[in-house]
């Protein structure tokens, strides 16, 4: 009896073992119709549930399934870096993932809900259950500082939905996938009709040209140092990185050079005598500019996790000796690696975690003027939120400057190993091109190093774990997209007001029934 109670139902192992199944539409592996076939049986599953709170669990299962096989590659950077017990690696794991699965679950307990007093199937199946899956993403990729990872719609960088991108962002092609697969459940004339429309509007989504070329295209040059997670902050071998980087910098002029974020693992203030000054002159001389990846102290054990800029130099700054040096601030910190959140202290101090507890930086900061094109910077985690992105684009529109033309992406995940991470955060980096309509340049430590056009493509990148350089000319690009101004204020917007029309249809219906038995 106690065994029977322990042991999870056939529901909910059908439901775990199709949300892992989802690891498979994302990159690598591409498979992304799979996608509509796995939601399609979550919601056959919450249609069938007797109660709530079986529906409830249901969604729970699946989105545990999603999220603990879409992101276990956590386990590598808890243990193998952060020098985590294996077993407490993977309890921690498993925790983060009931804790995501939540969401849905709670937002799936919620459509049976709606069902039970009285909306329709179809109402359920092509309304409700869709809107409340994009509500689940966006609350997970918005409460608790947010983890939008593996969110639904970054499986469509490719396929039918990809023309949505730039109208409704990621949590709106989740919202779509959610839709057709309410559609493959529903089947019939109306789900076939919806089914055809939203195909047909994403197709032709795809041909428009939101954003136009911008000045002259600029010669860029990421370098990918590669340096061993386990070697990179070791004091003896600091000195050998900084000496790297600066080879691979002054190699060859370019007009913007960048590197990965941390590439020098010291502090600003505490390089070599003389580091940054050689820097300045190469950009000076060779008239280029080189964004570097350090961490910047203001004092009073306050730093930040920073992209520096070095712009080449007037003869009377040389003078001066005041170098135009630009900064960005990584605004968006990742918890427990990058800020403790309260009460977790004794978590993080019991992982090898250096330079754990950054300052943030200001949500809207200016973008860095090279040449013709205004590169905006965004480092590592930062590119999972596209919201915050479009803010700092949207804030340049609205005060009448030029947005930036070029996103560049400064990325370590080599806290990942050789993982389906590498892979997975591209294709976050080609959702944030779509959505804004301008091209991205990914710096990483290990990889993936990649030139992105604004349609989400990639136009060439270096194989992971080598250390190399990648080359390009890159085209800037100035426009608006409907998603670059409104970020998910529209797509939210749209599910709440679905969700209303689906309660009202519920008392419609109670009213219905009531005169029927008088």
């Amino acid at each position: 009896m106690i065994l029977s109670r322990l042991i999870p139902s056939r529901p909910l192992l059908l439901a775990a073992a199709a949300g892992a199944a989802a690891t498979l539409s994302f990159a690598p592996f591409g498979w992304w119709p799979l996608q509509f076939i796995v939601m399609a049986i979550l919601f056959v599953q919450v249609d069938a549930a007797a109660t709530v709170r079986q529906a409830a669990l249901r969604g729970w299962a699946f989105s545990f399934g999603w999220s603990a096989c879409g992101i276990w590659w956590l386990f590598v950077s808890m243990h193998r870096y952060g020098g985590l017990p294996a077993w407490m690696a993977a309890a921690a794991v498993v925790l983060l993932a009931l804790a995501l699965g939540a969401f849905a679950g709670v937002t799936m307990g919620a459509g049976r809900w709606l069902q039970q007093r009285g909306a329709s199937r179809a109402t359920m199946l092509l309304v409700a259950l869709p809107a409340l899956w994009m509500l689940a993403e966006w609350l997970r990729g918005w409460m608790f500082t947010g983890f939008p990872w593996v969110a639904s719609g970054y499986a469509h960088t490719e396929g039918v939905l990809t023309g949505f991108a730039p109208v409704l962002g990621v949590y709106g092609i989740g919202w779509l996938a959610a839709l057709l697969a309410g559609c493959l459940v529903l089947r019939g004339r109306r789900a076939i009709a919806v089914a055809i429309v939203v195909v047909a509007a994403g197709l032709g989504l795809r041909q428009v040209a939101w954003t136009e070329a911008h000045g002259n295209p600029v010669s860029v040059r990421l370098v990918q140092g590669n340096v061993p997670q386990e070697f990179k902050f070791a004091h003896e071998q600091v000195q050998a990185a900084l000496d790297m980087y600066q080879r691979m910098i002054t190699e060859t002029p370019a007009d913007l050079i960048a590197t990965p974020e941390t590439a020098l693992p010291m502090l600003a203030h505490r390089l070599p005598a003389g580091y940054l000054p050689a820097l300045q002159q190469f950009a000076t001389q060779s008239g280029s500019h080189v964004v570097l990846g350090v961490p910047v102290s203001d004092g009073h054990d306050s730093y930040a996790n920073s992209a520096l800029g070095l712009a080449p130099q007037s003869q009377a700054a040389q003078s001066t000796q005041s170098a135009p040096l630009y900064r960005y601030d990584k605004h968006h910190l990742v918890p427990f690696g990058e800020f403790i959140p309260p009460g977790a202290r004794w978590f993080v101090q019991m992982m090898n975690i250096p330079l754990g507890d950054f300052t943030r930086g200001r949500a809207v900061q200016p973008a860095f003027a090279v040449r013709d094109q205004q590169v905006l910077p965004n480092i590592c985690y930062e590119d999972l939120f596209g919201e915050e992105i479009a803010v700092q684009l949207a804030d340049a529109w609205h005060a009448g400057k030029l947005p930036a033309t070029i996103l560049l992406n400064m990325s370590n995940i080599a806290w990942f190993g050789d993982t389906i991470a590498l892979p997975q955060h591209l294709q976050i980096s080609r959702m944030r091109s779509l959505e804004t309509g301008r091209p991205m340049l990914r710096a990483t430590n290990t990889g993936v190093t990649a030139i992105i056009d604004q349609r989400g493509t990639v136009l060439a990148q270096l194989p992971a774990y080598q250390r190399a350089t990648l080359a390009a000319r890159v085209q800037g690009m100035q426009g608006w997209t409907p998603y670059m101004l409104a970020g998910n204020v529209t797509i939210v917007t749209l599910a709440v007001g679905l969700l209303l029309a689906a309660w009202l249809s519920t008392r419609r219906a109670s009213v219905s029934g009531a005169v029927k038995t008088r």
